[in-house]
């Protein structure tokens, strides 16, 4: 513990994973850097003072204080609104997030749910339960429309994925004159958003939760939605009013949801969510990727060279010298 490392990781893990897998990738990925594993609240202090990078889930303002070299604190997130960015600002260390690197799975999931309630899988899965042999209908995901709210990363991966499937596709983004990988791109006023959910069969939410998005998915959106239309939610469980949505599902305003968040979350035992046959549910987990650590060492590999070039950093939140 007595050399100063490059980059220190922090001792507590995220979904599951071990921060000392995270710490050996890095070491795989910057064989000429010095790469150390705070295991206690003390070697935390001791490591983080002398260091470069430090990069975890949060980072204790005392350590920001005491933190002399630290040029870049790495979230392992990709909501960084819990962290000390103030303090941060003031002693010119920049912050950078996970951004992208659930996008995959998370599109993959999206995309999965679309096809399990075109062909109705799990109307399949509840007779194989019962052990009963009978046919039912189904539909076709082909020339349907999808219309997906939020282009970033996740909204990108999840259109990239949607081609050869023969559907149309709008995008709902914050700029639409940049345009966007869809075949239609409108904004966030709520006549553009109406029309969009009103000629889709399927929406996905894939949008940052914000004053501009709490609540966006409500009454009045799914009293637009076709009576075909399914939700897909694999952003933030407060951007769709929970209580409408329920009541959308349990009359038919619209043919199904599934959601990957909720509001509240976790969702309790007893909610009413739980016991709808036409919504799907999963406890927060469309990101888990075995490839985690990969794609947030190579984000951090790359800002270490970008630190002494002086480029902006991939995924930045906060520019070093607090710009």
């Amino acid at each position: 513990m007595t050399e100063t490392p490059d980059v220190v990781v922090l001792r507590e893990g995220t979904e599951g994973l071990s921060m000392e897998s995270y710490a050996e990738t890095l070491r795989e990925r910057l064989p000429e850097r010095t790469v150390a594993l705070a295991r206690t609240p003390k070697q935390e202090r001791e490591l983080v003072a002398g260091a470069r990078v430090a990069t975890g889930i949060d980072l204790d303002p005392e350590l920001v204080e005491s933190a002399e070299n630290l040029e870049l604190f790495a979230c392992t997130f990709a909501g960084t609104d819990h962290v000390p960015t103030d303090e941060l600002a003031a002693r010119g260390v920049g912050v950078t997030n996970a951004g992208g690197i659930h996008a995959p799975g998370i599109a993959e999931q999206a995309i999965g749910n679309m096809l399990t309630f075109a062909r109705r899988l799990h109307e399949g899965w509840r007779r194989k339960r019962n052990n009963e042999w009978r046919h039912f209908q189904s539909g076709e995901f082909t020339d349907s429309t999808v219309t997906v709210v939020g282009l970033g990363s996740i909204g990108q991966a999840v259109v990239q994925r949607l081609q050869g499937f023969e559907v149309e596709t709008i995008g709902v983004r914050y700029t639409p004159e940049k345009g966007g990988p869809t075949d239609e791109v409108v904004g966030f006023d709520e006549d553009a958003v109406h029309d969009a959910l009103s000629r889709s069969e399927y929406v996905i939410v894939a949008c940052p939760l914000n004053d501009l998005t709490r609540g966006l998915v409500g009454e009045a959106e799914f009293a637009t939605m076709p009576p075909e239309a399914v939700l897909v939610n694999t952003a933030r469980g407060g951007i769709v009013d929970t209580d409408a949505l329920v009541s959308a599902l349990q009359s038919n305003k619209i043919r199904g949801a599934a959601l990957d968040v909720t509001e509240p979350e976790p969702l309790p035992n007893d909610h009413e969510l739980w016991d709808l046959e036409n919504c799907l549910l999963t406890p927060h987990t469309g990101g888990h990727t075995p490839k985690h650590w990969d794609r947030l060492a190579d984000i951090v590999a790359e800002n270490l060279d970008r630190l002494e070039s002086g480029e902006e950093l991939v995924n930045e939140v906060l520019a070093p010298g607090g710009e």
